[in-house]
């Protein structure tokens, strides 16, 4: 088992499952994230390169797994007051503000319907 699947499985991550926007490959990443109370997660990107933040902007499906759950998610941008209020809350969550974090895309990741 990777570390990033070991903080997963501990709930401090969620691994985000995306498909390439280039090669069309499923690709996961380790993504820190705060809940939200509708069930929803917070994410955002520390650079506006990040190619997991580049994939759900092309194609806003994924996959996401959090200790023994896993389920299909839609990426949905956040604006900005939204975007500076989960940077916030995930330096809070971490412990350490992120030099970087909020410097790229931010998302909620919402249960797909259906």
């Amino acid at each position: 088992m990777t570390l990033e699947e070991q903080l997963a499985e501990w709930g401090k991550v969620v691994l985000v499952e995306t498909r390439g926007r280039r090669t069309g490959r499923t690709v996961r990443v380790a993504v820190g994230f705060v809940e939200e109370p509708d069930g929803s997660l917070l994410v955002a990107a520390g650079d506006p390169n990040s190619y997991w933040a580049r994939n759900l902007e092309a194609e806003p499906r994924c996959r996401m797994t959090v200790a023994d759950r896993a389920w299909d998610a839609v990426a949905e941008p956040l604006g900005p007051a939204e975007a500076a209020r989960a940077v916030t809350e995930l330096i809070l969550r971490y412990g350490t503000p992120a030099e970087r974090l909020g410097r790229g895309p931010a998302f909620r990741l919402r249960a797909a319907k259906g």
